[in-house]
């Protein structure tokens, strides 16, 4: 298979898939001011061929910040994309459309791959798509978009998840996430207080959230959401860490990208040397899959903030091409498999 990664910097779709021909399957990150428009003409350009979009920010080795990109996969694939409806009230009531377009494409763990594109309400949508997927055992890799609106087949959706199953008929697949920060040991808290609706954290260990992080880490009120650039939260899963960003401050409490519960375990986290973590990533891809087709990875936002403030990103993006045909998407928050976390990477690897 190959992918193709086009893009317009002034929001031209048509300068963005010149040279596209006999797309199998289709990905559009556009920008907010141009989204609905690029939809429709994507459609017009190639009706028919299976398609997702959402609202953000591209790449290859160069950032589409404003305009809009376009990934393809072909010669050697077959897709199906649709969308899970209503994901903030009931996304399992459209269940029916995964799990038969699973058997469409005859999907297997060792060669298929969901995709998605969601709007919010993550975890629920996540837990509800899990369902399916784990009857064969297929790996997600995804990301939610700005605005609340994403595409499936040329039309436009609120409140909805689009997803793609793409099938590697030349070779294997596999999910990976990249986790740039470390474990601060020494602070370990139960989460209490917590408000799911609003992702609102309370109490850790009894006291107010707000100046347990301010006490640790030394910072003022006014830094604490820049801080969480380099001391996320974490929630213990085992021996995995699912990141949780801090949103802004709320009173005494912290509110967050993602939904804390009561009784959830935490631990500070603190930026690794992230440099050798990306390193370590692709030499695990490179042994895993000596012959790669392609890459498509999810950027975390902050991630993009992070490398960029510390002149990085364009580095990263170079080491990432190196690995052959890499594209992505910068998202506001990636999924892997069931999990929703923030400030992380995750990728699909084609061989």
């Amino acid at each position: 298979m190959r992918q193709f990664f086009g893009m317009s910097q002034r929001g031209d779709l048509k300068e963005a898939v010149r040279g596209l021909s006999r797309p199998q399957f289709i990905m559009l990150m556009s920008n907010g001011r141009q989204f609905e428009e690029h939809v429709r003409e994507l459609e017009e350009l190639y009706p028919q061929v299976p398609s997702i979009g959402c609202i953000g920010m591209s790449y290859d080795t160069r950032v589409v910040e404003n305009g809009v990109g376009v990934v393809a996969f072909l010669d050697g694939v077959s897709g199906a994309a649709n969308v899970l409806e209503q994901v903030s009230v009931m996304p399992v009531k459209y269940i029916k459309r995964l799990e038969e377009d699973l058997r469409k494409v005859n999907a297997s763990q060792e060669d298929t791959i969901c995709i998605d594109f969601c709007s919010g309400n993550d975890a629920c949508v996540l837990t509800t798509i899990h369902t399916a997927l784990r009857h064969r055992n297929v790996s997600l890799v995804g990301g939610t978009g700005d605005g609340g609106k994403v595409s499936a087949n040329g039309r436009v959706y609120e409140d909805a998840v689009a997803y793609g199953l793409v099938k590697n008929q030349g070779g294997r697949v596999k999910a990976y996430k990249e986790n740039i920060y470390r474990r601060m040991e020494e602070h370990r808290f139960i989460a209490s207080d917590t408000d799911k609706a609003r992702y609102i954290m309370g109490s850790l260990n009894g006291k107010p959230a707000r100046q347990v992080y301010q006490d640790i880490l030394h910072v003022s009120e006014q830094q604490i959401q820049t801080q969480t650039f380099r001391n996320p939260f974490g929630k213990i899963n085992g021996e995995d860490t699912c990141i949780i960003s801090i949103k802004e401050v709320s009173g005494s409490a912290l509110a967050c990208f993602r939904q804390v519960n009561d009784s959830d375990v935490l631990m500070l986290l603190e930026l690794g040397n992230y440099k050798e973590i990306v390193k370590d990533t692709i030499r695990k891809i490179c042994q895993d899959f000596p012959r790669r087709s392609a890459v498509f990875s999810v950027n975390c936002l902050f991630r993009y903030k992070l490398f960029s403030e510390n002149g990085y990103m364009q580095e990263y993006l170079n080491e990432m091409g190196a690995l052959g045909s890499h594209s992505g998407l910068v998202g506001y928050g990636e999924h892997y498999n069931n999990q929703f976390v923030n400030q992380s990477m995750t990728c699909v690897v084609f061989e």
